[in-house]
């Protein structure tokens, strides 16, 4: 039906015929001459309709927005003057000699340009409708170009795509599994994966040596801003490779994927253990384009009279740091109590703080309201730490070491972007020497990771001290944004085992993963690999500010769909043939 996509018609087809469909994405009307934008996917070409063209120019004259057209034409160069060299196809334009409307469209609910201002919702409710607009098609071609480029890259590097089932039993992986009822095995289910991580070992276990998918993963987690029901990531194992190995080929991946897409080099990949990432930023996914830092100071403040920060400070659980804000003695009062109010979120009970106005002038050059607890010999001892300067401000976190971390942590990044620090472009890193496990608020144990991790010790060390126990586990993160966490995976009986003991899962281990254990025992190879989130690679490669703009037909926040209206109710005779009765009305 077509000739030529509208975007890819340049100066080289002048003189030439041709045909074109799409949507009307404008029309004007400029003294007796009709122009038609005409949309595809690949960009907008201008089609220009005379009166001449009798039958054309009359049905020119009755389309509207997002009418539906085949065009025909001849390319000629713009007249002196019309140039727009903001269009792609900006030098030429189509002298229409036919036209046919293909479909007619009624008014959009909003306007599909850069300039609409419709809100999420009504976005999603109409997704097809959103996805016509130039923004949106070009985030989609972004994300199938990634994928694409990971394909090309993994195949040429001995990897196989393999699909492992979508249906498959309940794991703790660390979020609630969806689950979908059996109709033929009544009053059992299965589950959706949180992740393909138990088939992609056994795949190793089967001899498949290199394995790669593009896989969905459904996690029924509480609700969270950037977080979606059902996303995609990269699954990548392989056997007989070491942690450097994985790490190596993630790299050689994502600078393909950079190199490609967006003609850009990624720099060094620097390599941060968890205690020091912990440590300087309180995150473990660093922002490296921040270079502010958290300072301890608890030493300092451990004989201090303040209980605010002796406190902590004694505290084996306790932190106490101090974060320097280069030029921030500037900020007014309320800017400070906005920045208390802050961290309050993260559950940091205040914010204490010190503006530097003048070093030399001693504590008459300071200004806080927490110098009368400190001596001056601390105060110095804590401002010549942080390297504070004149015109500084210092601000202090103290309490339990979680809350520091999450509260002063989200400071640094919020500093560093409100005081213009953060550098432009792309910083990545891995984090790695992670704790095998987190020690919940009752005192249970879970996984930092999964319970198929390696740990770096031995069995009996493991059980021994799980929570000094370290894990062969990496993250690579860019920006701020984990884009995918990976290790070394058990490959021995015993050390699963021994994992499964140290978690306290008892006869749930058998009943769970005892086909794990079963095929532990017939020659599992030492393996490893990795998962990087598809969804946050592009956003982070197109600069979208969420998630559910580079996915075509996202869920809401609180996991609905609005195009579908999506969950909904099902009669009792679906209800009766798989065994479920409700124990009361449908929300």
């Amino acid at each position: 039906m077509r000739s030529h996509y509208c975007g890819e018609l340049n100066a080289t087809h002048v003189g030439e015929e041709v045909q074109v469909c799409g949507w009307v994405h404008r029309r004007r009307d400029h003294g007796g001459v009709i122009f038609l934008d005409i949309r595809d996917r690949t960009g907008i070409i201008q089609v220009v309709f005379d009166p001449d063209t009798e039958d054309s120019f009359r049905t020119a004259d009755s389309v509207r927005n997002e009418f539906v057209l085949l065009a025909k034409g001849r390319v000629r160069p713009r007249p002196d003057g019309t140039v727009n060299p903001d269009m792609p196809t900006g030098e030429i334009e189509v002298l229409g000699l036919e036209l046919d409307i293909l479909n007619a469209a009624q008014t959009p609910p909003f306007q599909l340009d850069d300039h609409s201002a419709a809100g999420e919702d009504v976005r999603l409710k109409y997704r097809y409708m959103d996805l016509r607009r130039p923004e949106m098609q070009h985030k989609m071609r972004v994300r199938a170009n990634i994928s694409s480029q990971v394909r090309q890259y993994l195949e040429d590097n001995g990897y196989w795509e393999v699909e492992t089932p979508t249906l498959s039993r309940v794991t703790p992986e660390g979020a609630r599994d969806y689950l979908v009822p059996s109709r033929t095995h009544p009053g059992q289910f299965f589950a959706l994966p949180q992740s393909p991580q138990v088939y992609k070992q056994l795949l190793m276990m089967a001899g498949m040596d290199r394995y790669y998918q593009i896989a969905r993963c459904y996690r029924d987690e509480d609700l969270r801003a950037d977080r979606q029901p059902e996303f995609t990531q990269i699954d990548i194992e392989a056997s007989f490779v070491s942690q450097q190995d994985v790490m190596d080929m993630t790299e050689g991946m994502l600078r393909q994927v950079f190199s490609k897409v967006l003609d850009t080099e990624l720099p060094e990949f620097p390599v941060i253990g968890w205690d020091s990432a912990m440590r300087d930023y309180g995150s473990d996914r660093p922002d490296l384009r921040n270079p502010l830092k958290l300072v301890d100071i608890g030493d300092l403040m451990a004989s201090v009279e303040f209980k605010v920060f002796n406190g902590p400070a004694n505290d084996p659980k306790g932190r106490v740091v101090a974060l320097r804000a280069p030029g921030g003695a500037q900020l007014s009062r309320k800017v400070i109590d906005d920045y208390t109010e802050f961290v309050g979120r993260y559950g940091a009970k205040g914010l204490a703080y010190i503006k530097v106005n003048d070093l030399s002038a001693g504590e008459d050059g300071l200004q806080s309201p927490i110098l009368k607890f400190l001596t001056p010999e601390i105060t110095s001892q804590v401002l010549e730490r942080v390297g504070a300067e004149d015109g500084d401000l210092v601000f202090f976190g103290a309490d339990k070491a979680s809350v520091v971390n999450d509260s002063i942590g989200a400071l640094r990044n919020e500093l560093g972007a409100q005081l213009g620090l953060v550098e432009d472009g792309f910083k990545p890193c891995w984090v790695v020497d992670w704790p095998m496990f987190a020690e919940g608020r009752d005192g249970t144990l879970g996984a930092e990771h999964h319970p198929f991790t390696q740990p770096t010790c031995t069995p009996d060390e493991l059980l021994a001290e799980p929570l000094a126990a370290k894990a062969a586990a990496y993250d690579v993160v860019l920006n701020g944004y984990e884009l995918g966490g990976g290790s070394l995976r058990i490959h021995d009986q015993k050390m699963q085992a021994a994992v499964f003991e140290a978690l306290k899962m008892g006869q749930e281990a058998q009943s769970k993963f005892g086909f794990l254990l079963d095929a532990l025992q017939y020659g599992c190879p030492p393996h490893g690999g990795i998962a990087l989130g598809l969804d946050r690679l592009v956003m982070l490669l197109t600069d979208s500010q969420s998630i559910r703009e580079v996915i075509a037909f996202p869920k809401t926040q609180t996991a609905a769909c609005l195009m579908m209206s999506a969950p909904n109710d099902v009669d009792d005779h679906q209800l009766r043939d798989l065994h479920i009765r409700l124990r009361g009305p449908a929300a």
